[in-house]
């Protein structure tokens, strides 16, 4: 079966507003996350790309832009079940007031009991972002065969549900998964079980130092809903 290269979108104009951007439309690439998105080419060089698979929202469309231009052979499939997680009434909301609601515990220690206001279950995110990867699994196995790679830009919630998935872990762990802004996460899938190759990979360790205010990286807080900004 194939390998597929999970790819978060580069950093956002919300993600470095703080704000929860959700499906809100026009929410694109900050400076920092252009960057990010420029530098894909050069990771992957190495690797024959089968196919591009991107998220309808435009922060993961810009975010493939520049990988899609280095590979003229190709065209971006566009597949809407990896959009990022419905938060309904929570979207565009500022991730500092989300602290205080009462659903934000259970986001952090039970995701799959959790509906947002408005919008979808965590449990009903992870199903169809599941569901898409083993359709595009099949459908370029069949079509480019089963040593085939392709790359799929999507969501820090999405992916983090489809690692737990590959992991057989329960969705209620998730939030113990962290992917930055542009990394990059590798599953090899085969006919009896999948393998997590690489988790969260951007070959930055800046997110290990120390921060300014003498804090630690490793220090206790809550998972960032959404996936967070990153070290950048």
């Amino acid at each position: 079966m194939p390998t597929l290269i999970l790819v978060r979108h580069g950093r956002s104009t919300a993600n470095t507003a703080g704000v929860l951007a959700g499906r809100a439309p026009g929410v694109a690439l900050d400076e920092h996350g252009a960057a990010q998105s420029a530098a894909l080419p050069a990771r992957l060089a190495r690797v024959p790309l089968a196919a591009l698979v991107s998220s309808p929202l435009q922060r993961c469309r810009e975010t493939m832009a520049p990988l899609l231009a280095a590979r003229p052979g190709l065209t971006l499939h566009i597949e809407d079940r990896i959009s990022e997680c419905d938060y309904g009434d929570w979207s565009g909301r500022k991730l500092a007031e989300l602290t205080d609601e009462p659903l934000m515990e259970a986001v952090q220690q039970h995701p799959s009991s959790v509906a947002f206001p408005g919008g979808e279950s965590m449990r009903a995110m992870q199903a169809r972002a599941v569901d898409a990867v083993r359709d595009w699994n099949a459908r370029v196995e069949q079509t480019l065969g089963a040593e085939a790679t392709y790359a799929m830009c999507s969501h820090g919630d999405i992916i983090k549900s489809l690692v737990a998935d590959a992991l057989g872990m329960h969705l209620d762990l998730f939030q113990r998964i962290s992917v930055e802004p542009c990394s990059l996460t590798v599953i090899r899938y085969t006919r009896l079980r999948p393998y997590l190759v690489r988790l969260g990979d951007t070959g930055d360790f800046a997110s290990l130092v120390p921060r300014d205010d003498g804090g630690s990286p490793a220090a206790d807080r809550d998972a960032a809903i959404g996936g967070g900004a990153g070290a950048g």
